[in-house]
């Protein structure tokens, strides 16, 4: 080993769609060391959740703008258990398909990004360009681009019409061909290839250890995904978790693009099983007790830990975003690699310091 060189690396890079900071070791162009160097923005967040519950499912959208929906699910899952109710099947259906939608842009952003980090402009774009398929659906079906603010304790606020039935069901049949051939490209280029296998690797030992969830753990072999605990509408469709053994950057990139057809899967498995009725239950007083409630967010499992005590206010809520566990194991994944391979890698776990450093 020659002379180490320390470097920081972001958090304004032009390689970096997120503001992060690792401190890098360099033994000339190979990594050898790598130090993150995670922030901490305090937003007032969870104070603020204390404060008016029923305003609540409208302020935890805004933790985070790629899985906004997923935050306000996981709340109003929690809340619901706290009052005993069981949500009706048509509104877990329509929660169901918009987390799959939103899984659909979440993924789709990523896998443009990690295009991005090795010089492919070009599939950057149709990635965008597919994404904005769906963005427009979800504006057309919710009102709202990014935070949809459909669900509220007891269900949801909004419900589909036949015409958005209809409209759901036509943009994803023609978007699952334009999929089907974005994964042929993300398989199959030589370029990314040679920039994503071998690159970035992550043992199934070292997700376990380092707390790994999400597409992150699914790449390196570890077959948990919390869609199979249930909730929502997933106990009424078909599916199986996405799992690679590779662990490097390639298989984290080809879980995110076969889950976007598994979204697509379970998009058109939800539609039929529609059926006339109440889209949402009263609900009364003010809960009491405390309780967990966890969803699949697009980036892994989603946690929110939830106290009432009979009053307006909540006494305690804490959430704990799939961003954070995920990012702290590029200290795994960084020592080995080259330099060129940093924002590649950093990319490939799909990193959110929004929600990361909340």
């Amino acid at each position: 080993m020659g002379r180490a060189t320390t470097i920081p690396f972001g958090p304004q890079h032009a390689a970096f769609l997120e503001p992060l900071n690792v401190k890098l070791t360099l033994d000339e162009e190979t990594v050898v060391g790598a130090v993150l160097n995670q922030g901490y923005n305090h937003r007032g967040m969870e104070y603020a959740l204390s404060l008016d519950y029923r305003k609540s499912q409208y302020l935890v959208e805004r933790v985070c703008g790629i899985c906004s929906f997923h935050h306000s699910s996981a709340y109003c899952q929690g809340m619901e258990s706290l009052y005993g109710i069981e949500v009706p099947v048509r509104a877990k259906l329509i929660r169901t398909i918009m987390m799959e939608c939103q899984r659909l842009t979440s993924h789709l952003l990523a896998l443009g990004h990690i295009a991005e980090a090795v010089g492919y402009e070009n599939l950057f774009m149709q990635c965008f360009r597919e994404r904005e398929h769906v963005m427009m659906l979800v504006n057309r079906v919710s009102g709202n681009r990014v935070h949809y603010s459909m669900n509220v304790i007891g269900g949801v606020k909004r419900d589909l019409s036949p015409e958005a039935v209809k409209d759901v069901q036509a943009t994803i049949r023609d978007l699952r061909p334009r999929l089907e051939e974005l994964r042929r490209v993300f398989s199959r280029d030589s370029t990314l290839s040679k920039r994503t296998r071998g690159v970035g690797k992550l043992s199934r030992q070292a997700a376990t250890e380092w707390g790994n969830v999400g597409p992150v753990s699914r790449a390196s072999g570890i077959p948990r995904d919390i869609r199979q605990d249930g909730f929502a509408a997933y106990s009424m469709v078909e599916f199986k978790p996405v799992v690679r053994e590779e662990g490097d950057s390639y298989a984290r990139m080809m879980v995110r693009m076969d889950e976007c057809l598994q979204a697509a899967d379970i998009i058109e498995e939800c539609l039929p099983l529609l059926e006339d009725g109440p889209v949402a239950v009263q609900v009364k007083g003010h809960p009491k007790g405390e309780t967990f409630s966890r969803v699949e967010a697009p980036r892994g499992e989603l946690f929110y830990y939830i106290r009432a005590k009979g009053t307006l206010g909540l006494e305690r809520i804490k959430l704990r975003t799939p961003a954070l566990m995920n990012v702290a194991s590029l200290l795994a994944m960084l020592p080995g690699c080259q330099l060129a391979d940093v924002p590649t890698i950093t990319v490939s776990v799909d990193p959110c310091i929004c929600c990361t450093d909340r």
